[in-house]
């Protein structure tokens, strides 16, 4: 399922298209398979607090947040097959291809809005 989302950042609202991983399976997949997602477009995984690179074709921006969805980490250019990434105390995560938070200019305590229209 995709969503739409806005991110406030220091420099404005910027609209994102985010798809919903909240099943075990759903989480479990993640981006795997995939060959890059194009500018704008994440994944969600809620609830998150670590990420796997196994068997990833192209290098993520993960961005953890907290239940508010306010940005508590983010990982830039997480390579794949790297390993794992994680965040204590993260609620979700978002994975973007590598490159996506600094052309969003992503900062820790910015907050991803779910438009309620």
């Amino acid at each position: 399922m995709i969503k739409n989302f806005e991110i406030e950042t220091s420099d404005g609202l910027k609209k994102l298209q985010i798809e919903i991983a909240e099943t075990f399976f759903s989480r479990l997949r993640g981006l795997m398979g995939r060959k890059k997602l194009p500018q704008g477009h994440g994944l969600l995984l809620s609830p998150c607090s670590s990420v796997h690179m196994l068997f990833m074709k192209f290098s993520i921006d993960v961005v953890y947040v907290d239940k508010n969805f306010v940005v508590k980490k983010i990982v830039k250019n997480l390579p794949a097959w790297s390993g794992v990434s994680i965040c204590l105390g993260a609620e979700s995560a978002f994975e973007f291809s590598a490159g996506e938070s600094d052309r969003l200019n992503l900062k820790i305590g910015d907050k991803f809005i779910f438009p309620s229209k």
